[in-house]
């Protein structure tokens, strides 16, 4: 079965690169007009070869017209002869993408499909002295499939099979190992303490909105914490800046006071908005941990300039403070000023290491399999093009 399945991503890989090297080169020597592949249908391509008395004082000038009689008045290129030579012909050839949407045609303004356009080729090498060239003509189709992006659908694939494959062993093997982080086994240290010390914890959302993937993390974390808080009975305080955060982040630890079999302990008022901005925001939360003195501080999200106010803030009450950002330009001051703090993808592995779901974990573990793979290809691939060998590069294009 792996053996069928290397097999069958190795020739999809072969097939790919080579229609892609064939789809380079064209045999023709002539001035040509044909549809741009794997397009949606608005562009013809120009080809033509290059001539030897070429330079920044000649240009070519390619006309348009839906007629081919004329008149060509329409330019729909101009450049100068020594530009635009098509890849990998070594400046034998010019190759130039027209964009159909742009022709100043009124007469097909409003109906673009199916138009066969003619195109005129003028070499002018000064005012006096112009070369009329060939005549051609093209019409834009569209193409189902992107051919040049073949790799990313191959990429995209084996992924999934990854991802598949991990997450079935997840759930036949108890226990998947994950290498411990720290900071989120200090939860519970940190909110034992503040059970003993008989003060709240605070959980402080990041600046950005519920469209950002580090907001849909802390609210993974932040549903964890709220559970271990209402088994513990100890008050947990959420702020928030944006209003949907607020609603999300009220529903979910109403939920995990729910979960732990305490309803009646959830206060709506201890999740807040604390202010719309950010400074503001800043400030208010500066007085709640003045004022009030939390033992467990948790700062989860994206940060910006706020986020040393913070935790200096936070360090000079005594709390434990717990960071968890992906915002690589704060993390030297979480730090600095919190006991712990998870940086960039242990922020995204926190909910599958404090859940510990088969479908979270396969999905981690997947990751990380990929990635080894990504660096074990870019690795060969620079061996390989070392040694002059670069054809693995095909991989890597955007298409």
């Amino acid at each position: 079965m792996n053996k069928t399945l290397v097999i069958y991503i190795l020739f999809i890989l072969t097939l790919s690169y080579t229609s892609l090297t064939f789809g380079m080169g064209r045999g023709k020597s002539d001035f040509e007009a044909f549809d741009t592949p794997n397009d949606s249908g608005n562009s013809i391509s120009l080809r033509w070869p290059s001539s030897p008395d070429e330079s920044t004082n000649a240009e070519y000038i390619v006309f348009v017209s839906t007629n081919k009689n004329g008149p060509f008045e329409i330019e729909a290129l101009h450049i100068k002869s020594n530009d635009m030579y098509e890849e990998g012909t070594d400046s034998s050839y010019h190759i130039a993408h027209i964009e159909t949407n742009n022709l100043l045609i009124t007469e097909i303004s409003n109906n673009n499909d199916n138009i066969n356009y003619f195109f005129k080729l003028v070499k002018r090498s000064n005012i006096d002295s112009v070369n009329i060239g060939m005549i051609e003509s093209a019409t834009p189709k569209g193409n189902w499939f992107n051919k040049l992006r073949l790799n990313n659908f191959i990429i995209m694939i084996i992924f999934s099979i990854i991802v598949l494959g991990c997450i079935k062993h997840a759930k036949k093997v108890q226990g998947l190992f994950i290498r411990k982080i720290k900071g989120l086994d200090a939860i519970d240290d940190a909110l034992g303490r503040a059970t003993e010390m008989g003060k709240p914890a605070l959980f402080v959302h990041g600046l950005n909105d519920m469209d950002s993937i580090s907001t849909i993390a802390a609210i993974n974390i932040l549903g964890k914490i709220a559970l271990r808080v209402a088994e513990y009975d100890t008050p947990l305080k959420v702020s928030n800046i944006y209003p949907i955060v607020l609603s999300v982040s009220q529903e979910v630890v109403k939920e995990s006071y729910l979960e732990a079999g305490r309803p009646d302990a959830y206060i709506a008022d201890n999740v807040f908005l604390a202010a719309s901005e950010q400074f503001p925001y800043v400030v208010a939360l500066s007085g709640i941990m003045t004022r009030e003195k939390p033992a467990a501080n948790f700062f989860v999200g994206y940060f910006y300039a706020e986020s040393l106010i913070l935790a200096e803030t936070g360090a000079a009450t005594g709390a434990i403070q717990i960071a968890a950002t992906d915002a690589f330009t704060q993390l030297p001051f979480f730090i600095t000023t919190c006991d712990y703090t998870l940086m960039g993808e242990e922020l995204y592995a926190a909910s599958a290491y404090l859940s510990r779901d088969p479908l979270l974990l396969g999905s981690l573990r997947a990751q990380d399999i990929t990635k080894a793979i990504i660096i074990g290809v870019i690795v060969f691939g620079a061996f390989l093009a070392t040694c002059g060998v670069d054809f693995i590069t095909f991989l890597f294009k955007p298409g």
